[in-house]
């Protein structure tokens, strides 16, 4: 019977046994893809002071973050909302003289104060990996490559990966297509929401044709290189064009030059991964530096939600149970599991081994169907 005391905050959950079975499945085999490509596990604590979490990465908002005072220290204390930020810290002081370039990965669960309009979750799995001390386009091609080996692995079909370029009004205001300090928020702001009237309401009608450059890739890179007429970004539309080039035929990929929305503090490449069947973002990635430690690095975070949705949710256990009646061999039930079966050991004479889900019941020494 279910009280008001057993009720669950807004936006919380329990993962009932085949969804919590179904996450460790793709959590384990997202981790094992990142290994094969060497990056190392990390596992930073779930609460940290709130100043380490707020301040080693640009546009990390504590206001989303569940904060207290910390009984010990007296000063405030946060759960983590983003991993990626503790993985900064490892490799700003814990790691500072581990070898350059370093490979750090990572899974856990961060939590939010409150929810959003896209996503009511307040506790989230993050699994995701860091490749820090590098700055190139051989260490962007890795991350969305290695992203890619996650979710395929994970069982992830039909991956797209939409590019952005998150530094794009700050490099064309400079000179390009100058715009004051004061204007380049608003700017980038309609961009995001791609509202034409909004642009020009806010003085960026010269930043209009941007709003075309979108779509499949080929096409929408190439008319980004037309609108750059005086080449300040042709480092960066060579650099899609080669990290482009190594996706192949593994993901759909496109671009949308002017996307802002979780590219707080991503420098001039950022990544956004959707896959068949789930109904948002299954991750974001880019470049951006480490603060306190000024270290580039480039990375990915992947979200457990809306991969489960690719997936198309939790299935059934269709694993053969096999029943250990009371007084079993237990030697023999150790021999049948090491071979791959799932026992379940009876602890009373009135165990009903159908009702318990068992396919196969032990006669003796050997398994026998129900």
């Amino acid at each position: 019977m279910t009280t008001q005391d057993d009720l669950l905050p807004v936006g919380l959950e329990d993962a009932l046994p085949a969804r919590a079975r179904a996450i460790t499945t793709a959590k384990r085999a997202m981790l094992d893809a990142m290994d094969s490509h060497g990056y190392d596990r990390v596992r930073p604590p779930l609460v940290e002071f709130e100043h380490s979490l707020a301040g080693r990465m640009d546009g990390v908002a504590t206001r989303r973050m569940v904060r207290f005072t910390d009984p010990e220290s007296l000063r405030t204390l946060a759960l983590r909302s983003d991993m990626t930020v503790q993985v900064g810290r490892i490799a700003a002081t814990g790691m500072a003289s581990a070898p350059r370039p370093l490979r750090l990965c990572y899974a856990g669960d961060i939590a939010l104060l409150s929810a959003d309009q896209l996503d009511p979750a307040r506790q989230r799995l993050q699994v995701g990996a860091e490749l820090i001390g590098t700055d190139s386009v051989a260490a962007a091609s890795e991350m969305v490559s290695v992203a890619i080996a996650a979710l395929k692995a994970a069982g992830v079909a039909n991956i797209s990966v939409d590019f952005t370029l998150p530094d794009l009004v700050d490099t064309l205001a400079e000179d390009t297509l100058p715009l004051d300090a004061e204007r380049r928020a608003a700017v980038r702001r309609e961009l995001d929401t791609k509202d034409a009237g909004g642009l020009r309401d806010a003085g960026g009608e010269a930043y209009l044709p941007l709003l075309y450059a979108t779509g499949p890739f080929d096409q929408a890179i190439d008319t980004l290189a037309e609108i750059d007429v005086d080449g300040a970004l042709g480092s960066r539309i060579t650099g899609l064009r080669e990290i482009a080039a190594t996706i192949g035929d593994r993901a759909r990929v496109t671009l949308d030059p002017t996307e802002r929305h979780g590219f707080e503090y991503q420098s001039w490449f950022g990544f956004t991964l959707y896959g068949e069947g789930a109904r948002g973002a299954l991750g974001r990635g880019g470049t951006y530096t480490i603060k306190g430690s000024d270290e580039p690095a480039t990375g990915f975070s992947l979200y457990m939600d809306p991969l489960l949705d690719a997936l198309g949710g939790p299935e059934a256990d269709e694993r053969e149970i096999l029943f250990l009646p009371l007084g079993h061999d237990r030697d023999v039930g150790a021999r049948l599991r090491a071979i791959g079966w799932r026992t379940v050991a009876a602890v009373s004479d009135s165990d009903d081994a159908r009702a318990l889900g068992c396919s196969h019941v032990l006669d003796g020494t050997e398994p026998k169907p129900l």
